[in-house]
């Protein structure tokens, strides 16, 4: 890969890849260490992207693993909680930043699915195959999702 095309590559997907890598980490710093392991593989990488909606299912798959590893590791493990370490992010509407908060409260696995088909606007078809699971999974995920939020966001939601 040419050095223009990579930069080209991580400014366009910077923020993208930040907000998929602090939704699975729930930290910013970890998050910054997710981001820079995915564009690290991504310059490591010698295979051909078909497009641009390719390297961008490329990147989004690379930053869930590197997460999800992340939260595997011995190390991880022995941290303090997410809570005690967060920084909020800033938002332009209390209900966006409310709304934010309770998508991160979620599990892992409600959480990706919900991220990825709210935040990033991909089709349950697309998580499925991002996700390598089923689309019934997915759609079953989604619905349970929406049943804690709503759990979560009484007054808000009514």
């Amino acid at each position: 890969m040419e050095d223009a095309e990579y930069i080209r590559i991580v400014h366009k997907y910077l923020d993208t890849i930040y907000r998929v890598a602090l939704s699975g980490s729930k930290n910013p710093h970890d998050a910054e260490d997710i981001v820079q392991s995915t564009f690290l593989k991504l310059l490591e990488n010698k295979k051909e992207f078909q497009d641009e909606e390719h390297i961008r299912k490329w990147l989004i798959r690379v930053t869930i693993n590197e997460a999800n590893s992340l939260w595997r590791s011995f190390w991880r493990k022995k941290v303090i909680s997410f809570e005690e370490t967060l920084k909020e992010p800033e938002f332009f509407e209390p209900e966006q930043s409310e709304l934010f908060w309770a998508v991160q409260k979620l599990s892992p696995k409600y959480r990706e699915v919900t991220y990825l088909y709210y935040y990033e606007e991909y089709s349950i078809k697309e998580i499925a195959k991002l996700l390598h699971i089923s689309e019934t999974a997915i759609q079953t995920r989604l619905m349970r999702a929406r049943e804690k939020l709503r759990e979560q966001l009484k007054e808000a939601w009514k």
